[in-house]
């Protein structure tokens, strides 16, 4: 009897094991995603496009060459209402918002961004690139 089990035993453990790795490994996957997009957001990004006021009060969105929509904020160290209408480059570190702010300012934001890409920058510096976005 004892030999049955042990038999039994043999083939149910590598097949447990088999079994159970995926579940474990997309845990760790879904981990490591989260980590890489937390430093990707902590990282320095570089926009150029055309800065113009925003739908919201005191607010500023650069359309990119690449057709992306940011959103921005600054520290008021960088004077964004002097370059509106210019061609700049923007450095900053991606925002990523909490769920309740994203649901109220999501109207404006879809407005501002006409359907395409957007995201939300926080802006560090700012160098002027054309005094006209053409």
């Amino acid at each position: 009897m004892s030999h049955r089990i042990s038999r039994t035993m043999l083939w149910l453990v590598p097949i447990l094991a088999v079994t159970l790795f995926p579940i474990r490994a997309s845990g760790q996957e879904s981990a490591s995603t989260e980590a890489r997009e937390q430093r990707a957001a902590q990282t320095p990004q570089s926009v150029t496009g055309c800065l113009q006021k925003g739908e919201e009060p005191g607010g500023f969105v650069l359309t990119g060459d690449d057709g992306k929509t940011w959103e921005l904020t600054s520290d008021g160290g960088t004077k964004l209402a002097d370059h509106v209408g210019h061609k700049v480059t923007l450095t900053g570190t991606r925002i990523h918002e909490s769920k309740n702010h994203e649901e109220k300012t999501e109207k404006d934001e879809k407005k501002e961004a006409a359907g395409k890409e957007h995201g939300d920058l926080k802006v560090d510096k700012l160098e002027m690139v054309s005094e006209s976005c053409k």
